[in-house]
């Protein structure tokens, strides 16, 4: 069984995010993570390879450094790493980071295809279901639990305040939330073999079956109006009253925008 995973290298918000002048974020100025929802799916991957003895391969589109994250999923056990990286690539939305990633993807072999259900710097939700549309196969998105039968696999698709018991014959794309699972760690012999493990780099002439016209910022029909980091609140009014005149300073301003 053959198993790719889809992860991202995602700004750690925790440390604040930089933008370029045509709204795109600046990954190379930031501090990163893997996108968690993402963790949970390669963590999937690896409980099925611990449990059918699968090749996992993880695939990422990024910079150059976005290496690091490979080396941390083959740390927790992968077993193979591809970055897709080339300058044509960068700015790509949601659409081009799809149709790059089924580029690459039609280079392995796969049973199933593992994706997180969205990234924390973009929340869309759709570059999985979009790379299962280039790749015609079928997409079970949500997953919140995974098991295979025969040929098939069986998901317990989340729905507001159920789930779904969903199948489909492989190959199959998988989303994955985070709820999922709990990740392992890596350990200190996983992350020395993953360093001594060659990473697959692929650029924009290994991909397969894709049009220039789709790819990177120029291929990107969305486009950023505007972008920040935070939105900044003013200092608001401060006043100083004694506890009667507060409580109907209070009142008014409540009246005022028609909360009371």
């Amino acid at each position: 069984m053959k198993i790719v995973v889809c992860i991202k290298q995602v700004p750690d918000t925790k440390g604040g995010v930089k933008f370029n002048p045509d709204g795109t974020l600046d990954r190379g100025a930031m501090l990163t993570i893997m996108n968690p929802d993402d963790k949970a799916g390669l963590e999937a991957a690896l409980r099925l390879k611990d449990q059918y003895d699968a090749e996992v391969t993880v695939v990422t589109m990024g910079l150059p450094k976005a290496e690091e994250v490979l080396r941390e999923a083959m740390a927790m056990g992968a077993d193979k790493g591809v970055l897709v990286t080339d300058r044509v690539l960068g700015g790509a939305d949601t659409w081009a980071t799809s149709t790059t990633l089924a580029g690459a993807i039609r280079n392995l072999e796969y049973d199933l295809i593992i994706t997180g259900r969205q990234a924390i710097d973009g929340d869309t939700a759709q570059v999985g279901p979009q790379i299962s549309e280039h790749l015609d196969i079928p997409v079970i998105s949500y997953a919140q639990n995974i098991k295979i039968e025969g040929d098939s696999v069986v998901v317990e698709r989340q729905y507001e305040d159920r789930y779904h018991v969903v199948k489909a014959k492989m190959p199959c794309l998988i989303t994955a939330l985070s709820e999922l699972n709990e990740p392992r760690y890596m350990t200190p012999g996983g992350i020395f073999d993953a360093y001594k493990q060659e990473i697959t780099v692929w650029g924009r002439a290994d991909l397969k079956d894709v049009d220039d016209a789709n790819l990177g910022l120029k291929g990107s029909p969305t486009k950023i109006a505007k972008a920040s980091d935070k939105v900044r609140k003013g200092a608001g009014e401060k006043v100083t009253l004694d506890p009667d005149e507060s409580v109907s300073y209070i009142v008014d301003k409540l009246k005022v925008k028609h909360v009371i």
